[in-house]
């Protein structure tokens, strides 16, 4: 069966224009290959959220949030595969393996559900012999300290909330295909 279909566009240029700043990872670049170890569990991966650093955050920043998107996902909506809500301001830098489970994220921070329904980074997963897929790995630098959200919030829900309380986006945007 045959996947074909157009390339979806940038999820985040239909979006409100906000700052940007920077973000950086010493494991996931821009347009190259997720690695194994960053790869959902079940498509032969480590399922290992990746390091991010972030830096030159907007001034007025009270927090930040951490997702990870799939736009190229082979369904209408595209396909949220991380979401950790309620990061400290203080806090510019994630390591490998912080998507683990809520205890693994900095105090105050918490995962809402992703669309494997599990509250914890789920890594790239395509469908085989899928096209390449984009993984939008995005810091929202957010004007308050705490979204008004808790971990049953769905990732639509933390969403329509950035869209009012986002002040600034740093992308880091790999690839992944089997």
């Amino acid at each position: 069966m045959s996947l074909e279909r157009p390339v979806a566009p940038d999820p985040y240029a239909l979006l409100p224009r906000t700052e940007s700043f920077t973000v950086t990872s010493e494991d996931v670049r821009d347009g190259e290959k997720v690695a194994l170890k960053h790869v959902y569990g079940g498509a032969g991966g480590d399922n290992v959220s990746p390091h991010l650093a972030w830096s030159g955050a907007p001034e007025g920043t009270k927090s930040f949030v951490v997702t990870c998107f799939d736009p190229d996902a082979p369904i209408p909506g595209g396909f949220w595969h991380w979401i950790a809500v309620n990061i400290p301001a203080s806090i510019t830098e994630l390591a490998a393996g912080a998507g683990a489970r809520d205890e693994t994220l900095p105090e105050g921070a918490f995962h809402v559900r992703n669309d494997f329904s599990t509250r914890d980074y789920a890594g790239s997963a395509p469908p085989e012999g899928d096209q390449d897929h984009r993984y939008y790995f995005v810091v929202h630098a957010v004007d308050v300290e705490k979204l008004d959200v808790d971990e049953n919030s769905s990732a639509a829900v933390v969403s329509f909330n950035l869209a009012f309380h986002t002040l600034g986006r740093a992308i880091i945007t790999p690839t992944y295909r089997h």
